[in-house]
């Protein structure tokens, strides 16, 4: 009798909340941003707020720092750990972040 309670009462709730909970979360990778590019842009901090930009921005963007064409200390490393497949669910997610 539990184990219907659950199927009929719990199951739903779960089918019909859990994509949208998971469609909030990040993907792989994004919190590697969040180290350095705050949710909220410091007044006095020189790396630039990411959260909110367009995405085709930040994958091309990501792309120059990859391949030296924009230099940089730190980012050019950083974006030769991902791939366009990678950066492109990143990309969209700090995008939907405004």
């Amino acid at each position: 009798m539990k184990a219907l309670r659950f199927v009929f009462l719990i199951a739903p709730t779960i089918a019909c909340c859990g994509p949208v909970a998971a469609a909030s979360l990040p993907p792989a990778g994004a919190a590697s941003c969040s180290g350095c590019h705050a949710l909220h842009e410091p007044a006095s901090s020189p790396i630039p707020r990411i959260y909110g930009r367009d995405a085709n921005e930040i994958v091309t963007v990501m792309a120059a720092f990859r391949d030296g064409s924009r230099p940089s200390t730190v980012m050019g490393r950083i974006a030769k750990g991902f791939s366009d497949e990678e950066l492109r669910p990143i990309a969209a997610w700090l995008e939907s972040q405004k």
